[in-house]
């Protein structure tokens, strides 16, 4: 069993016709994501590596009866892009692009919560149902089944945890991105509550970093909820105070956020740290046994 998608998820690529989207729409199907339908306004009736493009959102709706979509759309142009996804009744929404203004990603939210859909990102690599169904960026070689669920804040840091895990036979159940910017739709609690109900998952691996309160908050809930072993990596332990690092989320301010007490907050929750990314899946063994 996997969380939020699985191989028969029917999936939309909204921006299919850009290098982007076509690229990566290749790479998924590679995977073995059923993906029935692209959209690019004005370019209705092309196909892209065999898969049929619409004019709009609710035309591919209306006639691949697609679930999920992802967005390899400019950042200024997001809104407009996710909002028809959302009012057309996609319920998994995948924003890639960065840098989406703030404004717009809390409109994105407030209308997702309104049609009760699932918004991973924006500034996320996606999300992985391994060996099923791939609705994101991520390398395809590392992601194979397992036991082990992934929610992380950083792009290739995840790749490079579940590199590490993949060399040691250790594969994943699903793999979740949340996505590096102020506003984001999933956060750790949502994704950390579903791989509690998810019999399938054994292990969780948290993937974090300096800046804001999410890991904070990740603690207690695993301390007062989670039945389930999780094992964390925290990026950022060098940064200087106030200085921000890669994600617009990843600062510290006034002493909050740093790496020092998202340590202190996960291990009083029974979480281990490890202290280098290739230490993970030594930690994931002694869980697992």
């Amino acid at each position: 069993m996997s969380i939020y998608i699985n191989d028969k998820t029917r999936v939309l690529v909204q921006g299919i016709t850009g290098n982007q989207g076509s690229f990566h729409t290749g790479q998924m199907l590679k995977y073995g994501t059923n993906i029935v339908g692209g959209v690019s306004p004005g370019k209705g009736g092309q196909e892209v590596e065999g898969v049929p493009v619409y004019n709009t959102v609710f035309e591919a709706v209306e006639n691949e009866q697609a679930e999920a979509s992802i967005l390899f759309i400019p950042a200024p142009f997001a809104k407009d892009a996710a909002l028809e996804a959302l009012a057309a009744g996609i319920k998994i929404l995948v924003l890639i692009p960065e840098h989406i203004p703030l404004q717009d990603a809390m409109d994105i939210m407030a209308q997702a919560k309104r049609h009760e859909a699932v918004v991973v990102g924006p500034n996320t690599f996606g999300l992985v149902s391994s060996g099923a169904c791939k609705i994101g960026i991520m390398p395809n070689q590392y992601f194979v089944p397992g036991p082990v669920g992934v929610v992380s804040r950083s792009g290739t840091l995840c790749y490079e945890i579940v590199g590490h895990l993949t060399e040691s036979k250790i594969g994943t159940t699903t793999v979740v991105g949340l996505g590096g910017d102020r506003v984001v739709g999933l956060d750790f609690i949502d994704v950390l509550e579903q791989f509690e109900k998810d019999p399938e998952t054994k292990t969780v691996v948290l993937v974090g970093e300096i800046g804001g309160s999410a890991e904070e908050e990740a603690a207690a809930y695993i301390k007062s909820s989670m039945s389930k072993p999780v094992v964390a990596y925290l990026a950022g332990k060098s940064a200087p105070p106030g200085k921000r690092m890669g994600h617009a989320g990843a600062i510290i301010e006034r002493g909050r956020g740093t790496f020092e007490s998202k340590v202190e907050a996960l291990n009083a929750a029974g979480v281990d740290v490890a202290d280098l990314p290739g230490k993970v899946p030594e930690l994931v063994k002694t869980k697992l046994a």
